[in-house]
């Protein structure tokens, strides 16, 4: 008669002891089920899938190929295969932007129980309409490109700027979003500016309205909220923030579609740190509003907004001494 080993003995005791936590899993499960019956926020329990997230990924990062061609790709373009190649790029990109816009409708409808009637035709003429938008933000982003170049010392050339700067990159996927929430896109613009938030720290609402040569310095930090209005030639730096005031806690309901956000008109400066709060709050044109200032009302244009010099105290010799 053969006799186990010691290590025969063993992998079965263990195989008994790991099988013994698999038989807890079908009480998760169940109890996994129960809830998603009854916590109706985390029920996508639907007849088509949800938006791909993955998808619009892809969807900002074709269109930027477009949008720079040449910048994010190895392949070498001259004017022989540029058509070509935007050709290839533009379709593939109506069509799957087409694809997410009517998964995006459908979700929509079904989340809020309307009825939904005629949505891949709408989602068809949706996704050529953002198509036919891309040489307009083309244009856009030529002069954010030229504004950040023109406002940063360190900028060294448009190479470097589309390559490499976190502002340029949020101002696009803002610029793509905000295309898509003017033609009532639901869902997609929060995924595509909440994308670009986590990859550059730069929180812009797709709602909000931006003029053109907008230029974001650093950026890290930057808020602008829903319904901001920014105009022409404007420069952010780092930590501003564009936002609402103190809101009530049912302000989800009440303030949905009322200006929540400033307005800040052509030619300012903002620099870091600072807060701008308010629906009613106006930053006239040409104004300049330095950095660590709380703003929550309008000021003229051709105004400075500036703190008083702070008393710095320097420490050191094991004496303290006010600055001069």
């Amino acid at each position: 008669m053969k006799v186990k080993s010691i290590e025969e003995t063993k992998y079965k005791d263990d195989a008994e002891s790991i099988s013994s936590y698999y038989r807890e899993l079908p009480l998760v499960i169940d109890r996994l089920v129960e809830s998603w019956n009854t916590d109706h926020w985390a029920d996508h329990g639907e007849p088509v899938p949800m938006p791909s997230h993955e998808s619009v990924v892809r969807i900002i990062h074709r269109a930027r190929n477009i949008l720079f061609p040449g910048y994010f790709i190895q392949t070498r373009l001259d004017p022989v295969n540029m058509g070509y190649y935007l050709g290839q790029e533009t379709t593939a990109l109506f069509e799957e932007l087409s694809k997410q816009i009517i998964l995006s409708i459908q979700h929509h409808c079904f989340r809020f129980k309307r009825p939904c009637s005629q949505c891949i035709q709408r989602g068809h003429e949706t996704g050529i309409a953002f198509v036919q938008a891309l040489p307009g933000l083309r244009s856009l982003l030529a002069s954010d490109v030229q504004a950040t170049l023109e406002g940063d010392p360190a900028a060294r050339s448009y190479d470097e700027v589309i390559f490499s700067y976190p502002g340029i990159f949020a101002i696009t996927v803002y610029r793509l979003a905000h295309t898509l929430w003017s033609l009532y896109v639901p869902l997609l613009p929060r995924i595509m500016t909440e994308y670009a938030h986590g990859q550059t720290g730069i929180d812009i609402h797709p709602g909000a309205r931006i003029g053109e040569s907008l230029c974001i310095d650093h950026g890290t930090g930057v808020v602008v909220g829903e319904t901001t209005e920014i105009g022409n030639r404007v420069r952010l730096y780092q930590g501003v923030t564009l936002g609402a005031l103190s809101l009530p806690g049912d302000a989800g309901s009440r303030f949905k579609d009322r200006k929540r956000h400033p307005t800040i008109e052509d030619d300012v400066i903002i620099y870091s740190n600072t807060t701008v709060l308010g629906g009613d709050t106006v930053i006239g044109a040409r104004s300049i509003i330095g950095g660590n200032v709380w703003v929550t009302e309008s000021v003229p244009p051709d105004t400075k907004v500036l703190h008083k010099r702070p008393e710095l105290v320097y420490i050191g010799n094991g004496k303290k001494s006010a600055a001069m």
